[in-house]
């Protein structure tokens, strides 16, 4: 690394990862630089391209009191797994799952909901629709029964 002109190697007590390097040595000055993944990085890796090759799953909408008029649109392999993730996210465990179909082709058919659904909504921010519950249930529904 350069700094003010001068070449400087992290064993330099001025070089920004001297500590790091003193503490931990070389592999977490370069995971810390980026050049190198960390494990949890892999993990999640691995773990997102065992979740791609799942191709069939369920669209599904979930609602949670605390915002009424919205509801989320997404995909899941398993959309009543997916809501037992939700729920460690609300103290309350109030999320609840309003309708969910099964699909062969979840990334197409979340995009075709998404847009069906944004169509009749109000405002969209991300898969969330502000949009009565009954209403966005029923959309979907066409969807699952024109499959």
């Amino acid at each position: 690394m350069t700094i003010q002109g001068y070449r400087c190697r992290v064993g330099n007590p001025q070089h920004p990862f001297h500590k790091l390097y003193t503490d931990k040595g070389f592999d977490a000055v370069y995971e810390a630089m980026g050049l190198i993944e960390d494990t949890a990085a892999k993990i999640k890796k691995e773990v997102l391209a065992l979740y791609d090759k799942h191709v069939a799953g369920h669209i599904y909408i979930v609602t949670n009191p605390a915002w009424p008029e919205w509801v989320k649109v997404g995909m899941a392999v398993n959309a009543t797994n997916r809501l037992k993730d939700y729920q460690t996210s609300s103290p309350l465990r109030n999320y609840e799952l309003a309708y969910a179909y099964p699909t062969e082709d979840r990334r197409a058919s979340e995009k075709e909901a998404h847009n069906l659904v944004e169509q009749h909504a109000s405002e969209r921010r991300g898969e969330w629709f502000k949009i009565d519950t009954q209403r966005a249930v029923h959309l979907l529904s066409t969807i699952h029964r024109s499959n």
